[in-house]
């Protein structure tokens, strides 16, 4: 009886504990159901810059550290185009060193009279998210800082950011800088950021230099004697305290805080071949930005697929070819040039068709392309187009969701003779409707 009364009572603990998983497990069926603490947010596509989820994401606001992107970016860039290299060495500045020395912005520590390599301070930056060594690699690059935010704001209307504007390259406020803040700036403005653009700008940092995630994952490192640790809590650390936020996949690339900033954080990770950007702001706590961070990504690899919907080579049904003036045929067969391949809702498929817009300039005025074509010449594009409820469209203000239309085979001029019995057939055929519309006028 005793036995009997274990086994159930062992079968109800059973039943109550996963019943209680079941139900606090998140159900992400939906945009909807994403109840981020987080101001503004975004979730993107790496590969094609599809947004998958946003929140309030064109409000601008200060992105504190995550400034650092841009300072990485331009680091990349001026190593790729030969203006420094990563053994290229520089002495800290006083203003530099002010900030470094100052507890308040908990620097590394760096020394006068010293030489330091690039890449030990681009480390410095990119993982430990020190101030300092931004500052140095800045004027390394620029001459001084107020030049360099210049190339920070010219950088990012070339990337096509939106609501942002650049007064230094840490991402503290100017305040804090006291006199040294960028010539050229406001002593009391701070960066601003949405989280399109800063998206954006992970966008063209993980896909221009990707080798910056082999920096970003790293967990911690020695600098100058001394052991420094990444701020981004959601990659393998070690330790109890920090390894609660590991997320499978994560390598990089950005966190953010200051008093006016609150906590955010720009991340991103690769799970089956799939990349995403994810990128919060605002958030209540250092903690709390991981966890609403863990909320997109789960979003994002759980509600999404990557599908080719149209293979490259599809035909439109019914608007297969098109009219042909001057030529050997009176059309030409026209498809996409490649294969539109993006990351849907399972059920979704059909949700999807396209659109074709032919360019004016190659048509004449009956709407016609003009012979000769050659055989996948560019005639327009094909524009995808979503029914459904909820589209976040593309982090490009440009059309990312449209494809090159291309002619399928090459079409010859017509010779004189057939385009002589083609003009002398129109004019006929003009005339002749003309002449009936005339004698329906005498009897209507």
């Amino acid at each position: 009886m005793k036995h009997n009364i274990k086994k159930l009572f062992s079968l109800v603990l059973v039943t109550t504990v996963l019943m209680t998983s079941f139900l606090t497990q998140p159900l992400l069926t939906s945009a909807k159901t994403l109840d981020l603490n987080a101001e503004s947010a975004i979730l993107v596509d790496a590969e094609t810059g599809k947004v998958l989820y946003a929140k309030n994401p064109d409000v601008a606001l200060p992105p504190a550290s995550m400034t650092k992107m841009m300072t990485e970016y331009l680091v990349w860039e001026a190593v790729e185009n030969g203006e420094i290299s990563w053994d290229t060495t520089t002495q800290i500045s006083d203003y530099a060193y002010s900030i470094s020395a100052n507890n308040t912005f908990s620097g590394v520590g760096l020394k006068q009279q010293q030489d330091y390599t690039v890449q030990e301070l681009y480390e410095a930056m990119a993982i430990n998210s020190d101030n300092a060594t931004t500052i140095a690699l800045a004027e390394l690059i620029s001459g001084s800082e107020g030049e360099f935010v210049e190339l920070m704001n010219q950088k990012g209307e070339e990337m096509g950011l939106t609501e942002f504007k650049f007064v230094n390259s840490t991402g503290l406020d100017n305040e804090d800088l006291g006199d040294n803040y960028p010539e050229g700036t406001d002593p009391n403005a701070t960066n601003l950021l949405s989280a399109r653009s800063s998206a954006l700008l992970a966008y063209y940092l993980v896909n221009d230099y990707p080798e910056a995630l082999e920096i970003s994952k790293i967990p911690e490192t020695e600098f100058d004697g001394q052991t420094i640790r990444n701020w981004n809590y959601m990659l393998p650390h070690e330790g109890a305290n920090l390894s609660q936020f590991g997320y499978e996949g994560v390598d990089g690339l950005k966190t953010g805080f200051t008093t006016l900033a609150g906590y955010s954080f720009t991340g991103t990770a690769e799970v089956d071949g799939q990349r995403l950007i994810s990128v919060v702001m605002k958030t209540d706590s250092e903690t709390e930005r991981f966890a609403e961070t863990a909320k997109l990504l789960d979003y994002g690899y759980s509600q999404f697929e990557r599908q080719e919907l149209f293979p490259a080579g599809h035909q439109l049904e019914g608007e297969e070819t098109i009219p042909v003036a001057k030529g050997k045929e009176n059309a030409v067969n026209v498809s996409i040039k490649e294969a539109i391949n993006i990351p849907i809702k399972a059920d979704e498929a059909e949700m999807y068709s396209l659109e074709y817009h032919i360019d004016d300039e190659k048509l004449n005025e009956n709407g016609e392309l003009i012979a000769p074509i050659e055989q996948g010449e560019v005639i327009g594009t094909a524009e995808l187009v979503y029914d459904g409820d909820t589209d976040y469209g593309y982090i490009f203000t440009d059309s990312a969701n449209q494809v090159e239309l291309v002619t399928n085979e090459a079409l010859e001029k017509a010779n004189w003779f057939m385009l002589t019995l083609g003009a002398i057939g129109d004019f006929f055929s003009n005339l002749f409707t003309t002449s009936v519309d005339w004698v329906k006028g005498l009897f209507s």
